[in-house]
């Protein structure tokens, strides 16, 4: 798979996109790194584990870090839904 993102490019996210709804397979989100607090992720949602954790999958799995070496992330650290990209 291609990544989604070029370097230099930024995103835009919706906050509010999970309040009423969880993330579904497929959703592009930026969510914290559950090792590293302070650093955001932008990453797939490919699986959902129980009522409250999510499989999450870079596009580029030789240059990131993901669920693979991490595992499943709660929702709670999902910051948001990515819905554009420019750059």
């Amino acid at each position: 798979m291609l990544p989604l993102l070029k370097p230099g490019e930024e995103v835009l996210i919706n906050p509010r996109a999970y309040r009423q709804q969880r993330p579904q397979p497929g959703d592009v989100v930026v969510a914290h790194h559950p090792d590293q607090p302070n650093m955001r992720l932008i990453k797939r949602v490919t699986a959902l584990i129980g009522p409250d954790q999510v499989v999450l999958t870079g596009d580029n799995p030789a240059e990131s870090t993901d669920s693979l070496s991490f595992g499943p992330v709660k929702d709670r650290q999902i910051v948001g839904q990515v819905t554009s990209r420019f750059g």
